[in-house]
């Protein structure tokens, strides 16, 4: 058949659905198709506008679509295959016809490497989220199913790679819209090529039992027609076999022979109305012996993809089962073409329609809980993913975004680098801005530089992924750090003015440990940091501090109130006593002009009998002594403001305790049994051990750090003389600050 016998017999087969279409329009598709595909040829040696004649021949032929659908069938492959833009065909036809074109362009750029069911599952969510209009997926599984009819002239590689994709993504979209006779005939083609030993093996037997099984469907048939005449119920009956794929799947699920399936055969009875459904119903009971359990009706309870038919298996007289299905002819048209069907229900064939013509496609697709058992892909609902959006990199894979996503929310899906790297967005071959939404179907790419800046800080509110935000945060806190803490530290200072609390108050050197636990952060530039990368926020954290600032500051008053009841007694009392303080020491230690003073030796400096030592009067916690050389007790923080009067003389007393923890850090060439001559040392000065650390550099030094109870400082001081005896010793120190 020559290229134009074969668009007359389109345009014949267009006028027995639909006299209406315009085929003047088609007429001019296919001469636009024919010139941009000129020179073009398929695998197969044929000219290439054979094969969107043949696609659009399917759209016609098999589901009996409109003519836009026709048009945008014959020029499916001018934008993705030739010179032809989307503006071209707008202009020359009209905008829906270039969408569908695009729609059905898009879908073919879709890469299938991967064949996760991530991958395959994002895939078919976005084939129907991004479908605005159906058609551009039935033009597309049209598209696919000539595709599968010439696979014969492709590589081996290549038949299995699509014939996979197609089982796995265009047989399941197949049944979801119901277009039961195109989802056999893609499975079975699917079948010939994945398992081409299988699919022949059920193929011979068929055709070696074809006159066996043709002789009782004949039979049957006969049956059935006779006793439905003698009722007077208009109708029309005709079998058919199971299709090859249908009998594999039961004979690899099930393990069971050709001979074992249990119903190879299926009669279908077609009526004029419902009541006829159950009339036939009736008779069919009545000819043959159901079998229990076998029965379904459908059309009080329709399946969720619109499909309705009363089915039964029945006995036939030569003791072989098989299934009648019995249903209205608007219900067979639904069953054999699914959601195509609905366009030969309205506008005479003519599709064209707003939006909420679409709605009903909403409904059959949501509630998937009834399909059956065969159905082996997850759900394909639309209203699920109104809040997701897919997009494309310009190499096809697609990008799973939250709905509102931006350039920014997909680099930084890509990869991280990718994101701190950007310094531009296209969308569909445009530039664009960093905030703008992207839509289902977008090709995206993004433009990097290595000498990029990174991110900016106003990303963080364009961006609508939680992943995008967490990498940007992640930037600014590894390569901001001194921009991060002067950030924050001005960000706190403003939040702690707004509260009215003096930055002196939190830098005090007694309180400032404890509020730095409060916010668990061991230091305030930390602190700070996470302020100004955005990890925590300076209301928080004065919040946070407020409460403790408030509790110490109770704690406070409460001393400076019972001070001051102890020293101006109520008029008419006694002072306790006008004799002079015996000066008594707490821990070995005495306080000057204090008695009973709670007594407590930082952690900092661990001081010893023989150190010079200095108090600090602490809010609620008594006088912490330091070592005269601890950093936190140097001239310089005695004279810082707040601190006047804080600082106080201690000595040693003569009742000092039995034993006082310190620390003595140890750093030495590392080597063998070098932690048995520090055991000894420790064991020669009689010195009680609370815990030893060490760790190894990687210049081969290795550090310990050794907490003891000394006496006094003649003990420490033998300690430490034996200790820088031993080989490869290079320093003993007592850590402070």
């Amino acid at each position: 058949m020559t290229i134009q016998e074969q668009f007359e017999n389109l345009e014949k087969t267009i006028r027995s659905y639909n006299p209406a279409a315009d085929f003047a329009q088609i007429r001019a598709a296919f001469e636009f198709a024919q010139k941009a595909h000129e020179g073009q040829k398929r695998k197969s040696g044929e000219p290439y506008i054979i094969h969107p004649l043949a696609v659009a021949q399917i759209v016609a032929e098999e589901l009996k679509l409109d003519s836009e659908s026709i048009e945008a069938a014959l020029l499916h492959d001018v934008i993705e295959d030739t010179a032809a833009t989307h503006e071209q065909v707008s202009k020359l036809f009209s905008p829906t016809i270039a969408d569908l074109v695009e729609g059905v362009s898009k879908l073919t750029r879709i890469q299938y490497a991967t064949k996760e069911d991530e991958q395959m599952e994002n895939l078919r969510k976005m084939l129907i989220a991004m479908s605005k209009d159906i058609r551009v997926i039935l033009i597309k599984v049209a598209d696919r199913l000539h595709n599968m009819r010439t696979m014969e002239y492709q590589s081996p590689e290549k038949q299995k790679q699509k014939s996979l994709e197609t089982m796995e993504i265009y047989a399941p979209i197949s049944h979801r819209l119901g277009m039961q006779r195109i989802k056999w005939e893609l499975e079975d083609l699917s079948l010939k090529y994945l398992d081409p030993v299988g699919y022949q093996e059920i193929v011979s037997k068929l055709d070696a039992k074809r006159q066996e099984y043709e002789d009782f469907m004949r039979r049957t048939q006969i049956q059935i027609d006779e006793r439905l005449g003698e009722m007077g119920i208009q109708h029309i009956v005709y079998g058919r076999m199971k299709h090859p794929y249908s009998i594999y799947r039961k004979m690899f699920n099930q393990n069971k022979s050709l001979d074992e399936i249990f119903d190879l055969f299926a009669f279908r009875v077609i009526v004029e109305n419902v009541g006829d459904c159950y009339n036939v119903l009736g008779v069919i009971h009545d000819l043959y012996k159901p079998i229990l359990g076998r029965f379904k009706d459908y059309i009080g309870t329709p399946k969720p993809n619109g499909y309705q038919s009363l089915h039964t298996t029945v006995m036939g007289t030569d003791g072989i089962p098989f299934e009648v299905q019995i249903r209205t002819k608007e219900m067979h048209e639904i069953a054999e073409y699914g959601v195509a069907a609905h366009w030969k229900y309205k506008q005479n064939g003519q599709g064209a329609g707003t939006e909420g013509r679409y709605e009903w496609v909403r409904r059959l697709l949501e509630n998937q809980e009834g399909a059956d058992a065969e159905d082996y892909i997850h759900s394909l609902k639309v209203d699920m993913f109104a809040d997701e959006v897919f997009v494309f990199t310009p190499g096809g894979d697609v990008q799973n975004l939250p709905a509102g996503a931006t350039p920014i929310d997909f680099a930084y899906a890509i990869h991280s680098a990718v994101g701190n790297h950007m310094v531009g967005a296209k969308v569909n071959g445009r530039i664009v801005t960093f905030d703008h939404v992207l839509k289902n179907g977008d090709i995206v790419e993004i433009l990097t530089s290595k000498s990029a800046k990174g991110p900016s800080r106003d990303w963080m509110s364009i961006a609508r992924s939680s992943e995008a935000r967490s990498k940007i945060r992640q930037w600014f806190k590894k390569e901001k750090k001194e921009e991060n803490v002067a950030n924050g530290r001005a960000a706190f200072e403003a939040e702690l003015k707004h509260c009215g609390i003096a930055m002196k108050d939190v830098l005090a050197a007694d309180v400032l440990p404890l509020l730095l636990k409060k916010v668990a952060y061991p230091t305030l530039d930390d602190m700070y940091a996470a302020i100004g990368y955005g990890g925590f926020t300076a209301q928080k954290a004065v919040s946070r501090m407020q409460g403790e600032l408030g509790r110490i500051a109770k704690q406070h008053q409460a001393e400076k109130a019972a001070l001051e009841a102890e020293l101006h007694p109520p008029k008419g009392e006694e002072p306790k006593s006008s004799a002079p303080k015996r000066v008594k020491s707490e821990q070995g230690i005495i306080v000057e002009g204090l008695d009973n003073c709670l007594v407590k030796f930082s952690k900092c400096c661990t001081p010893v009998p023989g150190d010079e030592i200095i108090g600090f009067i602490t809010r609620g916690y008594g006088v912490s002594v330091h070592r005269c050389d601890c950093p936190n007790a140097s001239p310089e923080k005695r004279s810082q403001p707040g601190q006047e009067g804080r600082w106080i003389k201690v000595t040693w007393g003569n009742d000092t305790n039995d034993s006082y923890p310190t620390i003595v850090e140890v750093v030495c060439k590392d080597r063998l049994n070098l932690l048995l001559d520090i055991s000894a040392a420790l064991s020669t000065t009689n010195t009680f051990v609370l815990g030893i650390h060490s760790r190894s550099t990687e210049d081969q030094f290795a550090i310990f750090r050794l907490e003891v109870r000394i006496k006094d400082g003649t003990q420490l001081k033998a300690l430490m003389n034996k200790l820088h005896q031993i080989s490869g010793v290079l320093r003993v120190t007592r850590p402070a600050g």
